[in-house]
């Protein structure tokens, strides 16, 4: 009510100065409240108020500890967005997430939760130093259920299939054919933009109550992150679900601890694709998890995914964009600082730049996805230290990969629900859009 009509885009100074003018026009129509605390008990305890405030604000360039700041971007009582802001620019170590659909009691209000926010951001630690694999708390039933609510849109639009290889090489509906027990490293094709994730870890929620633990580009971790967008984002949701920086350390932790490890050899350079290059894989020479994988006997699965060339086309690539003046500097200037992954290689896959490639949507089509036949490294640990054993347990992997992108391509024709308007018309009539059926295996 006090804040009515201060406009949002003055400098703080002013807001707080008009704030306190409201603030003390009210007085006089809080009756009320006159009769319990008397007018100069009031005006005493604004003026111990605003002494006390400013010995807190000379101070906090002091303080040390981690600290993160929640604002409403819809506080009518209080410049919320603008104090975050100051304490940001005066703290060493603040985050701030903004919420822009709450008001001034937030935490009071649907559609945030606090633990959420922490884990997120990652500011919960069982230590004195953050470590992402062995702090981590699995989201809970109701953060599953957000996500299931907020990506709704997705799993309506798209009807992932997933399909699996049994252990004698039948090829059946569901993730019957994935092992149950850890540690299990599933390697796979990155989509365009990584459409296919949030399918692909619903479903292993879904059906086997499995959490999967993505490893992701470890720029994904940074304050270059996170300047993008000060917003409660996808950025800290994949956090929530158990994300961590790809590096041998947190493979070796997630393996001991008997994962299942989702890992895209190609990252970057696969998700931010050129047109074209679609369903191809960008592999790094070196066997990296390989080896890693044996020394813990972990299973690896192999599987493609397919579906981005049925819901976008690339229309504005990197090539396109480095050929334009203005474009090529944004770019360059933006990946400074960005991390590079094996930089020391030269190689493709090491050298991608972010961007935000431009893309034609299209009526939606179906995602399929195909989890090979389970390849066992246990008891295989002396041979695949061999730098030729690896390598070809690698070349294998890769190679199965990319029979399962062509067979799901191929079978995909065959499916007479592969358009969303079929699927729609087939779930009003007969079973859930998510039971849809598709072409035989």
């Amino acid at each position: 009510m006090a804040m009515v009509n201060i406009e949002n885009d003055l400098p703080p100074t002013q807001i707080l100065k008009q704030l306190s003018g409201n603030l003390a026009a009210l007085l006089p129509l809080l009756s009320g409240l006159a009769d319990i605390i008397p007018k100069n008990t009031l005006l005493w305890k604004v003026k111990q108020l605003k002494s006390a405030a400013a010995y807190a604000n000379s101070r906090l360039h002091a303080i040390t500890a981690e600290v993160l700041v929640l604002a409403s971007c819809k506080d009518k009582m209080l410049p919320s967005g603008d104090e975050a802001r100051r304490l940001s620019s005066s703290l060493r170590d603040c985050k701030i997430r903004y919420f822009k659909d709450n008001g001034h009691i937030i935490l009071l209000e649907d559609g945030v939760n606090l633990l959420t926010v922490i884990k997120g951001t990652c500011k919960y630690r069982r230590s004195r130093r953050l470590d992402l694999v062995m702090d981590f708390l699995p989201p809970s039933i109701s953060e599953f259920r957000e996500v299931l609510r907020s990506n709704g849109w997705l799993r309506f639009a798209t009807s992932p299939v997933m399909l699996s290889t049994l252990e004698d090489g039948k090829i059946v509906r569901g993730l019957g054919g994935v092992p149950n027990e850890g540690p299990v490293l599933l390697v796979g094709y990155h989509n365009l933009l990584g459409c296919e994730l949030i399918p692909l870890v619903e479903e292993f929620l879904r059906e086997k109550t499995v959490l999967v633990r993505g490893v992701g580009h470890p720029e994904l971790f940074t304050a270059n992150a996170e300047a993008q967008s000060n917003n409660f984002s996808f950025f800290d949701l994949v956090k929530v679900f158990g994300t961590v920086p790809v590096t041998a350390s947190n493979l070796f932790k997630l393996f001991s601890t008997k994962s299942h490890v989702l890992l895209y050899p190609g990252g970057a350079r696969e998700a931010l694709h050129r047109k074209g290059e679609q369903y191809k894989l960008f592999w790094p020479d070196k066997p990296e998890f390989v080896r890693m994988a044996a020394r813990f006997g972990a299973t690896i699965v192999p599987f493609g995914a397919i579906g981005e060339d049925d819901i976008a086309e690339v229309v504005f690539d990197y090539n396109d964009m480095m050929r334009i003046p203005v474009l090529n500097d944004y770019i360059r200037r933006t990946n400074e600082q960005t991390v590079r992954v094996r930089a020391e290689t030269g190689e493709e896959v090491a050298s991608q730049d972010f961007f935000l490639p431009g893309v034609l949507p299209k009526v939606p089509g179906r995602f399929y996805y195909l989890f090979g036949k389970p390849i066992q490294t246990k008891g295989r640990e002396k041979e695949l230290k061999h730098k030729e054993s690896a390598n070809k347990l690698y070349l294998q992997i890769k190679s199965e990969i990319e029979c399962n992108l062509a067979y799901l391509i191929k079978k995909r024709e065959e499916d007479p629900y592969r358009g969303i308007i079929d699927r729609t018309v087939y779930g009003a009539i007969s079973y859930p859009i998510d039971q849809v059926p598709t072409f035989e295996p």
